[in-house]
């Protein structure tokens, strides 16, 4: 019994589909079956319907997950940045709730190639789906948009090696969900996919308002960076986009009445409705070189700012949050805010001296800084939880840099993230003190640099382990301060692209 199994599957692994055809169907060049005869089951195929600009696939497929796929496929052999926008609707009810529709740039049409997709599945999740290199396991973003049902608008960027994957559940305004950093050569297989999840069953997807964007090979040199200042619930990860522009922005702030964000751009700090806006400019005094470590006090009136207008060392400044002259708060400098003790009377920073970076507190009105750690090692990212009892920081003090916590006072410092895949920057506890909301880059990145993969995540305070919250480009300017909405649903965050010019 055990002889016979073995020799199927050896058999089955050998009978691949061969119905791959250079037939076009619409702007497609090419169409097919991807992946063993016995993971298709059933033939696919296509068809155009070029009154409507829509696309109807029937397919089978096992899935395509694991170490190999099985899917149809029409594509186009393409080189270079691609904008892919399409609306995907199934038909029917279905009879696995994780058939897939979608758009997916493939290294080759193995059965086991290197591929991207932004995949709808049929209870309504839409997320990233990858797998790195041919033959490896696969990889996604977090589940999430399940209020997405039937329907919905996405939108597959590929600029370089980036790839991000956005949604427009009401058709028109899109918002980002997940962006990965891959490589693929060129040139690539882009195009359209579905995939039944049942061996023994067809599925059918309706693809309409399809637009397949090439934008051409780009030099890195050519590219244009593109800041987006976005919201992210704790609760499902559904990210809003608030503001985007062609310029480099970063570091979030969210005013205590929930309405207004606060970030720094080109040494300046602006103001922005949570809601979207036009940017409004903060007079800041003669602090006019901004860097991006600046927060308000608990009640709101003042901002701290870490300004480097006199010699380009940074110091701490504060002013009132309406506007007007900075007071220097830290003569000594390097200097970088980063958190404000609840009472509003003191503030934590990171300073460099005698060539160690540490943790150090001072009255707000000025005076002695009282140094909290003093462990070699690069010590940063000093904020206070609500209660005022302790004090977050990230420490790279045991080799990688991870997230520790301490007394207000500076005792009893402990590690609190310790998992060997990351290096965890930045770390803030939101205001009702349930959870913990810090930057990770991969764990080979050196200091905290821009333009980098990394993730949000959020650890329970309660206890329990890290979880993603949400894939970015980013690192240097996307969440370095105190960034929660006053009710702790929701948190502010700056991601990048690397565009080409328009």
């Amino acid at each position: 019994m055990v002889r016979v199994i073995l020799c199927c599957v050896t058999i089955c692994s050998m009978a691949i589909f061969t119905n791959i055809s250079t037939a076009a169907v619409g702007q497609f060049e090419g169409q097919g079956d991807v992946g063993d005869a016995c993971d298709i089951g059933i033939p696919g195929s296509a068809s155009f319907d070029a009154a409507k600009n829509e696309y109807r696939i029937t397919a089978s497929g096992y899935n395509m997950w694991f170490n190999k796929d099985a899917f149809y496929f029409l594509y186009n052999k393409l080189d270079g940045d691609l904008v892919m926008v399409a609306d995907i609707n199934f038909v029917g009810k279905g009879k696995v709730p994780h058939r897939k529709a979608g758009w997916i740039v493939r290294q080759t049409l193995d059965k086991d190639s290197a591929f991207i997709g932004a995949i709808v599945h049929g209870d309504g999740l839409i997320a990233l789906q990858w797998r790195p290199v041919k033959g490896g396991e696969m990889s996604d973003d977090l589940e999430i948009l399940r209020t997405v049902k039937g329907f919905a608008t996405i939108k597959l960027e590929r600029h370089a090696d980036n790839y991000t994957l956005s949604v427009a559940p009401d058709g028109k305004t899109f918002q980002i969900v997940g962006s990965v950093t891959m490589k693929l050569t060129d040139p690539v297989y882009a195009g359209l996919v579905v995939c039944s999840h049942d061996v023994n069953t067809a599925e059918t997807a309706v693809f309409t308002n399809v637009k397949l964007e090439k934008q051409g090979v780009v030099n890195m040199k050519g590219r244009v960076l593109e800041s987006t200042l976005e919201t992210i619930s704790v609760e499902n990860g559904e990210r809003k986009i608030v503001y985007r522009a062609r310029q480099r922005f970063e570091a979030p702030n969210w005013t205590p009445d929930g309405k207004t964000l606060v970030f720094n751009s080109n040494g300046l700090i602006y103001t922005i409705p949570v809601e979207g806006g036009i940017p409004q400019l903060l007079d800041t005094g003669e602090a006019k070189k901004c860097n991006n470590d600046h927060g308000l006090s608990p009640d709101g009136k003042l901002l701290a700012v870490s300004s480097g207008h006199t010699d380009g060392r940074s110091r701490i400044y504060v002013l009132p949050i309406t506007g007007g002259a900075a007071r220097l708060v830290t003569p000594k400098a390097p200097s970088y805010w980063h958190g404000w003790s609840p009472d509003g009377k003191t503030l934590a920073y990171c300073a460099e001296r005698n060539n160690e970076f540490d943790i150090y507190t001072i009255p707000v009105e000025g005076g002695e800084e009282t140094r909290l750690t003093n462990t070699p090692g690069k010590d940063d990212g000093s904020d206070y939880t609500s209660d005022g009892k302790y004090i977050f920081f990230n420490s790279d003090r045991t080799g990688l840099m991870k997230i520790w916590r301490m007394n207000a006072d500076g005792s009893d410092q402990q590690q609190i993230t310790s998992d060997k895949d990351y290096a965890d920057w930045f770390a803030h506890s939101s205001p009702d003190g349930k959870w913990l909301v810090f930057v990770s880059y991969d764990k080979s990145v050196k200091d905290h640099p821009e333009n980098q993969d990394v993730v949000l995540r959020i650890l329970p305070l309660s206890g329990g382990k890290p979880k993603i919250l949400t894939n970015l480009f980013g690192g240097q300017g996307t969440i370095n301060v105190p960034s929660w909405s006053p009710d702790s649903k929701h948190v502010a965050f700056v991601s990048y692209q690397l565009l080409p010019p328009k």
